[in-house]
């Protein structure tokens, strides 16, 4: 399938997508947006997928919001759509980043700014170029975070830190945004890829429903109670515990071999 302003590639069951406007540090447009999100969804319902990696083309992972465009409709006098200014495929895309039952990895290749930053931490995990850089940009615009911004940012920096780095618009290099849980690991810009698809592939192959029923219930604990995330693990235990991946894993401990998993 063709897609505008986006790449979508299948390899030994990793799904890549690379937002590709290079010229304008990968600036979202309605356009990119709808490939995104059908991106998204072949990734989800494609049983040979078992992980899914983000990135940018060219030397940024995505700007945010095209503001020139933005600068030239204000100029116009034109006004958007009130169904357009609230974007409802804009907050599809960051749930279908967080219902996912498969885990997502975010390669920040270079600048994750506005909406490009907010992408970023929808995903599970974060890599990044140790050129990299990250920002909360709106308030320079004038404008409120929007892409899960508020939700994601404090959970991961706390607070204090969200409230700084929302308010101040600041843009954080990439040994800042490690220090702060932002991103896991830090790569140079030539092992980035590399890097990130080696850990994909370590994901895939292991066992899907296991790693599915996990990443539920770790997103459940964040606003669970002990005794519901107990409840929780019990009833994914039970349910792992009766495929032939724990099968295959128990038997290939035993038999000192590395197991092969098939989601079954």
């Amino acid at each position: 399938m063709d897609f505008e302003h986006l790449i979508y590639n299948v390899d030994n069951l990793v799904a890549t997508i690379t937002l590709n406007r290079p010229e304008t540090l990968n600036a979202l447009t309605p356009a990119m947006r709808k490939s995104f999100e059908t991106a998204l969804g072949l990734a989800e319902n494609d049983d040979s997928v078992r992980v899914i990696v983000i990135t940018g083309a060219g030397k940024g992972f995505c700007s945010g919001g095209d503001v020139k465009a933005m600068n030239e409709a204000k100029k116009s006098g034109k006004s958007s759509a009130l169904e357009d200014r609230i974007d409802p495929i804009r907050d599809r895309i960051v749930l279908a980043l967080q219902d996912s039952t498969k885990p997502i990895i975010a390669a920040v290749n270079g600048a994750a700014a506005g909406a490009g930053m907010n992408i970023a931490l929808a995903c599970d995990i974060r890599i990044a170029s140790d050129t990299a850089k990250f920002g909360e940009t709106f308030a320079k615009r004038g404008l409120h975070p929007d892409w899960g911004g508020t939700y994601f940012l404090p959970r991961i920096v706390g607070m204090a830190k969200a409230c700084e780095l929302i308010w101040s618009g600041r843009m954080i290099p990439a040994n800042e945004a490690l220090q702060l849980g932002i991103v896991s690991q830090l790569e140079t810009p030539d092992a980035l890829m590399a890097t990130t698809l080696k850990m994909a592939n370590s994901f895939a192959a292991g066992p899907p429903i296991a790693i599915r029923m996990a990443k539920r219930a770790l997103y459940r604990s964040m606003d669970s109670t002990l005794r519901e995330a107990l409840e929780f693990e019990t009833y994914a235990q039970t349910t792992c515990s009766d495929t032939q991946d724990a099968k295959e894993g128990i038997a290939a401990f035993v038999e000192k071999r590395e197991p092969v998993f098939t989601g079954n």
